[in-house]
Formats: structure tokens, C-alpha cells, sequence
């Protein structure tokens, strides 16, 4: 890797720490990178370039006085733009929020900025984290960076975007049925959905409050690790955030995975393209190599938390945004606004229903995986969709490979596998028991440095 932002965070914060690479200097090859592509790619909705060097400024005197705050100290970020920000304005990609402007951080950002990471922007999402790649937004929407002509996952598109392009070197995205693991997946990232109330979301626009989740989206497992230091723990403001011990992140990051049990979950991802099945032969494999116990699972049937997950969406997605649907639906983009409309016809007696079934499938789970550690199944059937080929309804299809752990609330993270003969990037899932975030990354870890394949970058 010969450019500044290609290089990890782990990698970017020893070399700033040691005082051989400045922040103004990070801060500034990322902005240079954005100048250079961005027009490409549309990853940012708002470049805050001088807060950036101010911020820049500031990280760079206090590591130089001593005041290291630790590793994402002087690290360029970006922010998906749902994330609320102090004065700065967060539009949730919508023309309904277009000049909304917050007067204070969102928890998790005011928890990274404490940590010394340094904000680049707001980040392309699809319409409120929900609307798909709409072309009538105010902003166009994100493209894939390996290949600009199909999508690159969403909705935390410009996320995914961005980290994969080097344009940061983290992000932060939302996933309420894959949204942090899809563009992960799509743009050769490792993304991780926290464990439901692990990590705050107070201050983040939200699409369902029962499946929401916020968390990072890196180049590698250890960057995640480094991301969930900061930004996990308990929020009193956020009424799902749980008061409990946080998991030792740094501490997962090269824990051998000897002796651990992972279930893979064939059943799930049989008819996903052969190449994707065969990256996931290998990548079992390859933990069984390094003493993992690798055996067949059988998880409950996906399509049943398909629909739950599309039922509370819909119901609590609608209840949010019904009163501007009625009066102003024009005001939304089409993609949007077609979706949500959806949820008008969940009645309040099939939403009851779908919350109690969700507790049976949560209790056949915790059944499913009592013997195993984690579970490995793929994120995606295939290669992403052209851009000019968005479906309005892509939820008729296929069920989300995604959506089981955001009914489950289980932390679960896309991981990169190897790459399509099209060139494209090709992902896999772990995921494992509440509040074992901390396996899932280890395991990742573990994975990526046997695999050895997070050397190569879109060729932009």
C-alpha cells in the first residue's frame, strides 16, 4: 500500500503515536483523496473540511505535548447522516431534513470525538436509512468503488463507499436489517452489528427503535476492535441501552480460535452463487486449520425472520414518518416513500402478533446455537445490482441473509472472503451470543490473518 490512506487505523496510530506521521497530515491526505474521487463515487453528502483541520491542529499539539488519547486519536472518520452533529447539519438524505441542524453530538459521536477521531463529514445513506438508491434526492446516491456502475450496499452506502475507497479510514453506519453488514459485504469491509444495547443510538435519525443498531464499518477486524473501545457502553439516555460489562475488544484481537465451536449454516446460504458457497467451504477451512470445530447448523428457517423483521420495520418505520407521508409524501423520494407506505397496512393486532412470535424465534436460536461459539453462514446470495436496476421492492425477493440477528438482537459482522472472478468482493457472516461482540472479532481476526487478502483497494 503506498498511499496514507490506504493504511489501517492500527496502522495509522502507531505511526502517529511514534510522532512519524501528524494528524494535519492524515487529515489532509484524506481530504486530497476525496478531492481526487468523490465525484465518482458520491460517498460524502458534506465534506467539513475546517473543522477537520481544526480538529487536526488540536490532535496534532496534543500528541506532541504527550496528551495521547489513544489509538483512534487523530483518525479521519466519516459519519453516516443519520448521526446528529453539533451545528452541523444532519439531513438523513432527505429533502424533509435538508437544513436541520442539531445542537448536540449524538452520543456515539461525542463518545469517538472524546477518543481524539477526527469527523471528515456526512456520508451518503439511502433516505433515512430506509429509501434505497434513490437518483431524486438532493444528493446522488453512492457508488460501489470497485466498480461504479453497481450498488454499493445500503444504507449505509456512502460508508461503505468511503472506508473501502479510502476516503477515511472508518465509519460509522445503522443496521436494522443489514444495513452496516450489506454495504460492508458490497464494498470488501469488515462491518459489525453490535449486540442490541451495546452501543448508544440516542442521536441517530431512527427507521424501527426495536431493530436499530449502530456501529463501525472498517478495513480490518482490529480497526472494529478499536472502534467498539470507544464507542461501546452503557448510554442512560438511550432507553435499550444495557448496563452491563463491555467485552475487551483490544484484548480479542489475535485470540487463537483453537477449540472454539462454529457452526456454519449451509441451510441459509445453499442457493447463493457457487463461488460465494465455495469462499465459505474455504474460509471453514482455514478455521478448522487453526483448531476451530467446525460443524453443520441448523438455524431456525430464515424466512420466518424475514417477515417479522419486515413487519416491525414497516409498522414502527410508518408510525415515525406517517404524518409527513399523509401531508406531504412528495416531499420523500420515490423509493422511500413507495416502501414505507407499506406499513399502513400493518394492522396494530399483526404487529402484536409479530413481536410475540419474534420472542419464539429469539428462544429457537438460543436453542440452535447453545453448543457453539459463533456461526458462520454468508451476507449475501451474490455480486451487487447495477444502479440502473434498483428494484423498489428488493424485500420481495430473497430473505435477508442480515435480518435474523437484527430480530435476535446477536452481534454479527460481515467479513471479506476473497473476490468474485468479476472482480468484486465476496463476504461472509459470523455471528455468536448476546454480548459476545468480542468473539465475533476475534474469529474475524483470526480469519482475515490466515486468509491474507485485505492487501488490494479499488483500483479508482
Amino acid at each position: 500500500m503506498s498511499r496514507l490512506t490506504d493504511l489501517s487505523i492500527a496502522q495509522q496510530a502507531r505511526a502517529l503515536k511514534a510522532g512519524e506521521l501528524s494528524p494535519v497530515e492524515l487529515v489532509e491526505a484524506h481530504l486530497a483523496r476525496i478531492e481526487a474521487v468523490d465525484d465518482r463515487l458520491h460517498a460524502f453528502i458534506l465534506v467539513t473540511a475546517e473543522e477537520a483541520r481544526a480538529a487536526a491542529r488540536t490532535a496534532e499539539t496534543e500528541i506532541r505535548s504527550g496528551e495521547w488519547r489513544g489509538p483512534l486519536h487523530g483518525i479521519a472518520i466519516g459519519l453516516k447522516d443519520i448521526y446528529a452533529t453539533r451545528g452541523i447539519p444532519t439531513t438523513g438524505h432527505s429533502r424533509l431534513l435538508k437544513d436541520h441542524v442539531p445542537t448536540e453530538d449524538a452520543e456515539t459521536v461525542a463518545r469517538l470525538s472524546a477518543a481524539g477521531a477526527i469527523s471528515l463529514g456526512k456520508l451518503s445513506t439511502h433516505e433515512f436509512a430506509f429509501g434505497g438508491p434513490s437518483p431524486d434526492l438532493f444528493s446522488p446516491p453512492a457508488r460501489n468503488p470497485w466498480n461504479t456502475d453497481l450498488q454499493p450496499g445500503g444504507s449505509s452506502s456512502g460508508s461503505g463507499a468511503a472506508v473501502a475507497a479510502g476516503l477515511c479510514a472508518a465509519a460509522m453506519g445503522s443496521d436494522t436489517g443489514g444495513s452496516i453488514r450489506s454495504p460492508s459485504g458490497f464494498c470488501g469491509l469488515v462491518g459489525l452489528k453490535p449486540t442490541y444495547g451495546l452501543v448508544s443510538r440516542r442521536g441517530v435519525l431512527p427507521l424501527s427503535w426495536t431493530l436499530d443498531h449502530a456501529g463501525p464499518m472498517t478495513w480490518t477486524a482490529e480497526d472494529c476492535a478499536l472502534m467498539m473501545e470507544a464507542l461501546a457502553g452503557h448510554d442512560p439516555a438511550d432507553p435499550a441501552s444495557v448496563d452491563g460489562p463491555v467485552p475487551d475488544f483490544r484484548a480479542a484481537i489475535g485470540r487463537p480460535v483453537a477449540g472454539l465451536r462454529i457452526g456454519i449454516a449451509r441451510a441459509w446460504h445453499a442457493s447463493a452463487d457457487p463461488e460465494l458457497v465455495a469462499a465459505i467451504e474455504r474460509a471453514a477451512a482455514v478455521l478448522a486449520d487453526q483448531g476451530a470445530i467446525v460443524e453443520e447448523v441448523t438455524l431456525p428457517d430464515i424466512m420466518d425472520f424475514h417477515a417479522v423483521g419486515r413487519i416491525i420495520i414497516l409498522a414502527e418505520g410508518f408510525a415515525i414518518h406517517q404524518r409527513h407521508l399523509r401531508r406531504q409524501p412528495e416531499i420523500y423520494g420515490a423509493h422511500f416513500r413507495d416502501r414505507m407506505r407499506l406499513g399502513a397496512f400493518v394492522s396494530a393486532d399483526e404487529y402484536i402478533r409479530t413481536i410475540r412470535f419474534r420472542r419464539t424465534l429469539v428462544g429457537q436460536m438460543n436453542e440452535a446455537m447453545a453448543p457453539f461459539d459463533a456461526v458462520l453462514t454468508a451476507s449475501h446470495y451474490g455480486p451487487p445490482d447495477r444502479m440502473a436496476d434498483a428494484p423498489t421492492f428488493p424485500f420481495f425477493g430473497k430473505p435477508y441473509l442480515t435480518m435474523p440477528f437484527n430480530v435476535t438482537g446477536q452481534p454479527a459482522a460481515a467479513v471479506p472472503c476473497g473476490f468474485y472472478s468479476n472482480g468484486m468482493p465476496m463476504s461472509l457472516q459470523f455471528a455468536a451470543k448476546p454480548f459476545a461482540d468480542d468473539i465475533v472479532l476475534a474469529i474475524a481476526h483470526a480469519y482475515e490473518q490466515a486468509a491474507g487478502d485485505r492487501a488490494t483497494r479499488p483500483a479508482l
